[in-house]
């Protein structure tokens, strides 16, 4: 085969792609079909179908995402590792084609008595300049060819490893500004029950002075003060490492203004629900960024396949050549070269045949990688679904709890006013209804968590 006929061939293969690369398939999802039966029931707009703008409606929240989408520095890492793989990708893609370039040289050196014909000495100059492909590689088996393929699936893996950094932003933000806005509440309702404890030891007070209320009663109290006192001092201080964390999230300070100091003050967030099929999973960042590291894997093993064939390169160029540098341009100088190269393996000690086992067992590594990335993000869904289900008839079981509780209390405050009963039934019947109205507002965060878990889980949109 001549050089001119290889060159052909090869320009033809690499135009039409060939490759030694298996042919993708891709791998069945290791999870049922449908979601469980609890959790498919509910009738809600499915999740993958709404933008984070659509589910966190809190015009004050929406402003927080959003300065953290701008500041946050790990978001900036994953941005700027996208920029790398594409540039990485553009390098691989480059080598496919010839780069052509200008080499301009020159050389002068002494031709010593005995090597000239006439037995003297004599000084040789000589300049060149060419232009012309600098070794190009003809991509005959397609080895550059599955390179460039497994880069730009490591690049477009990047892409969805930022895609799935700013949702995991988003639902991070949103789960800290409800941690800080429950916090607040408690806060509130610490400063509301040490306001009624001290009116309540006020009146004590006085009733003792007149001998009314004995000194027992004084002391309990006392001891309700003093115990809500503690819980305003200990919520101030959480509120304060909320409103911290949740400026390291966002990258900068948070305004103030744009903080809920309660979870009423955030409103209620969309109800969601998954589709009727678990397919809906692989469209979340994180399983097509395993997708497509699986993909670069699989074209890995055609580079692999390739190296064991001859590598054909071409160097060529045209330009002028002359003993002086200004006669480089005249006429009779022009020069041409043409050399082409076959580098084929012989003996390399067996380490073709390992790189091509660890090609295919680094793609046996991605395929288990990816289906454990199915069955972890099915889990996570099922478990929001069914937990959502039992949030729900726990906060309703809180908030009646919550009124009757508060009904008993005031009921023992008007009995041991009439002096009907002592000061015992008002401080039990006060302590269970402040632990229910926190445990109220601790339910109230989990099923509002729970819903922010669920929407990254469905794989909502950006």
């Amino acid at each position: 085969m001549t050089a001119k006929s290889m060159l052909v061939l090869g320009m033809l293969l690499v135009s039409t792609g060939c490759t030694m690369a298996p042919k993708y398939t891709r791998p069945a999802r290791p999870v049922p079909e449908t979601w469980p039966e609890a959790a498919a029931k509910h009738d809600r707009q499915v999740a993958a179908s709404l933008r984070w703008q659509e589910f966190f409606t809190n015009p004050r929240l929406q402003s927080v995402i959003k300065l953290a989408l701008v500041n946050n520095r790990d978001l900036r890492v994953a941005a700027l590792n996208v920029d790398k793989a594409q540039a990485m990708y553009r390098i691989q893609r480059s080598e496919l084609l010839p780069g052509v370039g200008v080499l301009a040289s020159g050389s002068k050196y002494r031709l010593p008595e005995k090597m000239n014909s006439d037995g003297m000495a004599k000084i040789v100059e000589q300049d060149s300049v060419n232009v012309g492909i600098m070794s190009w590689e003809v991509d005959f088996f397609g080895r550059l060819r599955s390179l460039k393929s497994k880069a730009m699936n490591q690049y477009l893996a990047t892409e969805e490893a930022r895609t799935a950094a700013q949702i995991s932003l988003i639902s991070a933000v949103a789960q800290g500004y409800l941690l800080h806005a429950a916090d607040c509440e408690n806060l509130e309702l610490a400063q509301a029950t040490l306001q009624s404890q001290r009116a309540f030891y006020d009146m004590i007070a006085k009733s003792r002075e007149l001998g009314v209320a004995s000194e027992l009663e004084l002391r309990q109290a006392q001891s309700q003060v003093d115990t809500a006192r503690s819980d305003v001092a200990r919520f101030r201080g959480v509120v304060v490492l909320d409103e911290n964390a949740l400026d390291l999230l966002v990258g900068t300070r948070v305004p103030a203004e744009l903080l809920a100091r309660g979870l009423g003050a955030v409103g209620e967030l969309k109800d969601v629900s998954a589709s009727l099929s678990s397919e809906v999973l692989l469209r979340r960042p994180d399983i097509l960024m395993s997708e497509y590291q699986l993909r670069a894997a699989n074209a890995n093993i055609g580079a692999a396949r390739a190296a064991f064939f001859p590598r054909v390169s071409l160097t060529a160029g045209i330009g002028t050549m002359s003993p002086d540098v200004s006669g480089l341009f005249g006429s009779g100088t022009r020069t041409w070269s043409f050399a082409p190269q076959i580098v084929a393996p012989i003996f390399a000690g067996g380490s073709l045949l390992a790189n091509l086992k660890v090609s295919k067992v680094d793609r046996e590594i991605a395929v288990a990688q990816y289906e454990q990335a199915i069955q972890s993000a099915f889990r996570e869904v099922a478990d929001g679904l069914d937990r959502r289900v039992s949030l729900l008839d726990q906060l309703e079981a809180q908030r009646s709890l919550v009124e009757a509780l508060d009904a008993s209390y005031h009921l023992s405050e008007i009995r041991y006013k009439e002096g009907l009963d002592g000061y015992l039934g008002v401080l039990v019947a006060q302590r269970s209804l402040y632990a229910t109205q926190q445990g109220l507002v601790a339910t109230r965060l989990a099923y509002q968590a729970n819903q922010v878990a669920l929407y990254k889980a469905l794989a909502g949109q950006l």
